[in-house]
Formats: structure tokens, sequence, C-alpha cells
């Protein structure tokens, strides 16, 4: 494209560089890159999610401050970038959670949202005069069997065993790989999750600055663990 300045392309979400890149696409990763540490690990008969809340002032509320979603009984979102960017991911979501039980009498799959989350991130990094969502999301749920997907800025969807998001992910990753079990339980995840935040954080980790919610086989509801269910883990 001749007589088009290199800025242009940065300005321009619709238009690819020579090179074959969209720029504000990689803007909003680097938006997510800056965000608290999520985690999600499929057990063997569970899904675990837990995310880090980085607590900047001693005069903020934790409490607050979310990082873990619920989506329906069976299905949670945790992400990491633009938190309020986040927040209309997850009104989609269950939005379509509930359409899918009011139309088929029973609850919605878990790659179904996922995939319709997908959809919408990518249709905003095709018109002009809109940006790409700033945040990445872990999906969780319990359908038959534990799923975890990780939603892109671009759009793109994967399926993952162990995954992470956010500012550490590179590290979290290499620790999940190392240490990953598919036959851990429930407590082997959450505790292969906190360890992981606490090799690969800054901050120091405690029950007032981390949130961790799991879904099992046997209720099929997501639980989120209060500040004493953690303790328990920290120990």
């Amino acid at each position: 494209m001749y007589g088009v300045s290199p800025q242009a392309y940065d300005r321009a979400i619709t238009v690819f560089s020579p090179d074959g890149r969209l720029f504000q696409v990689e803007y909003a990763k680097e938006a997510v890159k800056r965000g608290a540490t999520s985690i999600g690990i499929v057990g063997k008969d569970c899904v675990t999610l837990l995310a880090h809340k980085s607590t900047y002032s001693k005069l903020m509320v934790p409490e607050s401050l979310r990082k873990i979603f619920d989506i329906d009984d069976h299905i949670a979102f945790t992400a990491s970038g633009l938190i309020a960017d986040a927040r209309k991911l997850v009104e989609t979501g269950r939005m379509e959670a509930q359409r899918h039980r009011l139309v088929y009498s029973e609850p919605a799959p878990t790659d179904s949202i996922a995939r319709n989350i997908c959809d919408l991130m990518q249709v905003y990094t095709q018109y002009g005069g809109i940006r790409p969502f700033g945040v990445s999301l872990l999906i969780a749920g319990f359908n038959g069997e534990p799923k975890l997907y990780e939603a892109e800025p671009s759009g793109a969807m994967t399926g993952f065993k162990a995954d992470s998001i956010g500012i550490n992910k590179k590290e979290v990753d290499d620790i999940l790989e190392k240490n990953y079990n598919e036959h851990m339980g429930l407590d082997e995840t959450i505790e292969l999750g906190l360890s992981a935040l606490k090799k690969t954080s800054e901050e120091k980790i405690h029950a007032e600055n981390v949130e961790i919610a799991y879904v099992e086989r046997k209720n099929k509801k997501f639980v989120t663990l209060d500040d004493k269910a953690i303790l328990k883990y920290l120990k």
C-alpha cells in the first residue's frame, strides 16, 4: 500500500501492516501482560481457578476487587488485563448461559459459551471506531467433564489442561508444565496454583489478595473459597 505512513497502521485497527500485523491487537495483548496473574488447572474430577489481586494501596478494600466471575452455576471466568473490559464479556457470557437454559432447558456447554465470547472479541478486531478488548479470559466449566479455555484479545480460543494469563505467564506456565498431573485432585490443583503464584509474584500471597474458585464432579457448581478456607492452603 503506497503512500501510507507507518503511523496509519497504528491508528487503524482494520489495516494490516505490510508484514501482516494488526498493531492494535498486539497492544491489547500487551495490556493483558500488565495484568495480575490468573491460573486455571483441570484436575481428575475438577477445574480450579486462581487469581492474584494487586492491592496497590493499604486503603483499598480487597473484597471490592473481583477477578473471578460466576457465569452460571457450572461456569466461571477469570481475567487479566483491563478488568472493566472483562465485565462486558462477563455480562455477555451470563446472557448466553441464561438464553441456553431458557431455550434448551439444560446448562450451557462450556465450549459454547467460550466460542460466543471469542466470536465477540474477534468482531472487535474488524471494524474502525472500536478497539479490541484489552483482556484475556480463562473460561472454566463442568459439563460431564472439567473444561478450561483461554480467550485472547484476537478472539482466539484454545483449550488447556492448565494455563495462566497475566504478567508472569511465562514463568507460571513453566511451573505448570513441570508439575502438572492430570490425575490431581482438588487440593492438589489448588496447592499447585498457589505454589506457582508464590514463586512468581513479587508481592507476598495471602488470603486477602488471592481468589480461588472450583467446580467438582460431585456437585457441578462453582464454589468460591473464603479467606478462612484459603488460609488452610497457605500454611
